[in-house]
């Protein structure tokens, strides 16, 4: 039982206790324990019992609480009042953006028992009629719960892909002789995976018999595939095809309704194919990887281009987004840069948070001052091996960011991003960011919409003014590599590149294992045709010192 499962329980029993009404002091610290044990930097279970009351912020009830999971898996507490509330309350209380108080209202007052009833109750308008909603707040919650649902059994690519990896060896293994191809949206590097899916050469009865053996659902058997889940809810669809029509059929369904529009403008002539490059060859065309055929456009760039420059996970040769114990990443700043070392990386920027991130322990001015200092030290000891001093300056509601411009140019590099007011309209977020920008200190636009994949669809904003704006101010835009963010989305990339604005795959780590992150914004930067002359974060320690005096 980690930390993480642990104050997953406190959080969901604050969130029912105030559900219930129940003693606000006794909610208030739940959460409260909630969020200070996620933070711990060591585990419960590996700590004596007597131990863990000794914890700044663990009480007599809580630790008490904490040994019950510890020993039962559970809090009993926890289990009453869940039995106490209907499962599909339970359900809106994970939807981001609707707090207990009002799923409380909507439960007991309007007596919506769903989310999908709670939609419906919008779509109609009822929600704006009772005290304490309005229309902004119905709205807000119908965008909320709309945004929830479309997304109910999706995963992000890195949760999955080790699951269909996995998955695709036992189906290779229980068919020998036959064909598995990996298919759809894996195939294509989709950050968000709705479905696994293959082509292959196995009969539907055979699949079925199979999945009937290993307690797999069956869900629809149409005429050209058949869809199945397994025992974790992962849907998954099967093309049965045998001779003329497997790589057919793997082509088309390895690519985007765009792409093949395009595509479908010129008739083949030929019929069969015994591979994918042959059909690509009978186009007289190089062959487009899956993960590039989303656009139409880059049917006519394969006339030209074999693609096989695109960037490469080795091509990273930094790390210059990463947080450390001085604000609230995981590890030392000497720890980091000797996991970089290790790597075979040339340098990495430190990028803390900023002041006006209380959340996250931001630096003050006084504390940036003794980091410096200690980079300093650092540098002269790891050398010739480079930390370079940045910091990821908040992006206030106003545009501002949240130093003076003294501090800030005591920076070597500053990533600018919004943490906080992120539910602005277009025309206020885009002229936030332009702000921000167009500031003389920033370096790099961090994670362009705050857009947490499955969770918070981010702010919108103007993408073609704000890559304008990034190309004028010699503004870097960032590729957040963390797979719940990857943000700038790939599908915006192409069009940056060709604006002359660079890009920095950054893995955002607050731990040396978040530096693994990189490989996924390479994934996405492939999608939006990005080079490692492209990148800032593939620039040897020259190229990227360099770059810092201009």
């Amino acid at each position: 039982m980690t930390n993480a499962q642990i104050a997953e329980q406190f959080s969901l029993l604050s969130k029912l206790m105030e559900l219930h009404g129940e003693n606000s002091f006794r909610t208030k610290n739940y959460s409260t324990a909630a969020f200070n044990i996620d933070k711990l930097p060591v585990q419960f279970t590996d700590l004596e019992p007597e131990k863990i009351f000794s914890i700044k912020g663990i009480g007599e009830s809580t630790g008490k609480k904490i040994l019950e999971i510890i020993k039962t898996g559970r809090i009993k507490a926890l289990e009453d009042l869940a039995l106490k509330t209907p499962p599909g309350v339970l359900e809106m209380l994970s939807i981001k953006g609707i707090g207990p108080k009002k799923i409380a209202t909507i439960w007991k007052k309007m007596e919506i028992e769903s989310p999908g009833e709670l939609l419906y109750a919008c779509n109609e308008n009822r929600l704006a009629r009772y005290s304490g909603f309005g229309q902004k707040s119905q709205e807000t919650i119908q965008n909320a719960v709309a945004f929830y649902l479309q997304h109910q059994g999706s995963h992000l690519f890195a949760q999955i892909e080790e699951y269909a990896l996995q998955l695709d060896k036992i189906l290779k293994k229980a068919f020998p002789g036959e064909k598995f191809e990996a298919t759809g949206q894996v195939r294509m590097h989709s950050l968000i995976i709705e479905k696994l899916q293959w082509v292959t050469t196995v009969p539907t009865k055979k699949l079925r018999d199979f999945f009937r053996k290993h307690k797999f659902t069956e869900e629809e058997i149409l005429t050209g595939s058949s869809f199945f889940r397994t025992p974790e809810n992962v849907l998954l669809e099967f093309y049965p095809r045998t001779g003329d029509l497997f790589y057919p059929t793997l082509f088309e369904t390895s690519a985007s309704e765009q792409f093949l529009e395009e595509w479908n403008k010129e008739k083949n002539s030929r019929s069969t194919f015994k591979s994918e490059e042959d059909i690509f060859k009978s186009r007289g065309l190089h062959v487009i990887p899956p993960f590039l055929r989303e656009k139409a456009s880059v049917i006519a760039r394969a006339k030209k281009d074999s693609f096989s420059n695109l960037i490469q996970p080795s091509d990273i040769r930094a790390i210059i987004h990463c947080h450390s114990d001085w604000s609230d990443g995981s590890n030392t700043i000497e720890q980091l840069a000797k996991a970089c070392i290790k790597k075979g990386y040339e340098y990495m920027v430190i990028s803390d948070h900023s002041k006006s991130a209380g959340y996250a322990n931001g630096l003050s001015e006084e504390r940036l001052k003794h980091q410096h200092l200690y980079v300093d030290e650092l540098n002269d000891k790891l050398a010739p091996f480079r930390i370079f001093k940045g910091i990821e300056s908040d992006i206030l509601g106003d545009g501002s960011l949240d130093y003076s411009d003294r501090i800030l140019s005591t920076f070597d590099v500053v990533i600018a991003s919004v943490h906080s007011n992120v539910k602005m309209q277009e025309e206020k977020a885009t002229a936030r960011l332009l702000k921000a920008i167009q500031n003389p200190y920033t370096t790099i636009l961090g994670h362009m919409t705050a857009r947490l994949l499955l969770s918070r669809p981010g702010f919108p904003v103007d993408f073609k003014k704000i890559i304008a704006a990034c190309a004028e101010n010699n503004v870097v835009i960032e590729i957040n590599a963390n797979p719940r963010r990857l943000d700038m989305d790939w599908y915006w990339v192409d069009y940056a590149l060709d604006k002359g604005v660079m890009v920095s795959i950054n893995p955002d780590a607050h731990d040396i294992d978040e530096f693994d992150h990189c490989r996924y914004g390479v994934l996405a930067a492939q999608k939006g045709g990005v080079k490692k002359e492209n990148n800032l974060s593939s620039f040897s320690l020259k190229q990227f010192e360099k770059f810092l005096l201009h």
